[in-house]
C-alpha cells in the first residue's frame, strides 16, 4: 500500500506539472517572463531525488502501512488539496515555475496574505515530509532537508 501511494502521488504531481506546462506556454505567448530558472531546475530534481529515494527506502524496508504513514496520509492529502486551493485561486496564472504575467489580475485573497508563498508551505514542504512519513523514509528525509538547508545557506 506505501508503495502504491507514492506511485498515485507522483501521478497526480505529473497531472498538476501538464497543466502547468499549458499555462506556462500561455503566458511566455503572451509576452510573460520567466525567472530563476536555475533555482526551479535544481528544485524540480531534488522533488524527483527525493520521491525515488522515499520508494526505493520503503521497498528496502518493506514499510508497512502504520500509525506513522497515516499521519503523512493526512499530510499529502492536505498538501494536494492546498495544490487545489492556489491553483483555483491563481487560475489560468498558475505555474510550478517562477514567472510574471502581463496585465493580470491582482489575487487578492486572505491567503496570499496569510501566507506569503503558500504553494511552498502549504503544498510542496507537507507534501515532502508527508511522504517521508508514508514511507518511512528517514535516511532520505534527513538528507535532502540537511541539502536544502546548506543550499539555502549558500544563497
Amino acid at each position: 500500500m506505501v508503495l502504491a501511494i507514492i506511485l498515485v502521488t507522483f501521478l497526480v504531481r505529473l497531472i498538476f506539472l501538464k497543466r502547468s506546462m499549458e499555462n506556462e506556454k500561455r503566458i511566455l505567448s503572451n509576452g510573460g517572463k520567466e525567472f530563476g530558472v536555475e533555482n526551479t531546475k535544481r528544485l524540480t530534481m531534488a522533488h524527483i531525488v527525493f520521491y525515488l529515494s522515499c520508494f526505493v527506502e520503503a521497498m528496502v524496508h518493506k514499510t508497512n502501512f502504520d500509525g506513522m504513514s497515516i499521519v503523512g496520509l493526512v499530510l499529502l492529502i492536505f498538501s494536494m488539496l492546498m495544490l487545489l486551493l492556489v491553483i483555483h485561486l491563481l487560475g489560468d496564472i498558475w505555474t510550478v515555475k517562477l514567472m510574471l504575467v502581463n496585465n493580470h489580475k491582482y489575487v487578492d485573497h486572505p491567503l496570499f496574505r496569510i501566507v506569503k508563498h503558500p504553494n511552498y508551505f502549504l503544498n510542496i514542504l507537507p507534501e515532502l515530509v508527508g511522504l517521508a512519513l508514508v514511507s518511512h523514509a528517514y535516511v532520505t528525509f534527513i538528507f535532502i532537508f540537511l541539502s536544502m538547508r546548506l543550499f539555502f545557506i549558500k544563497e
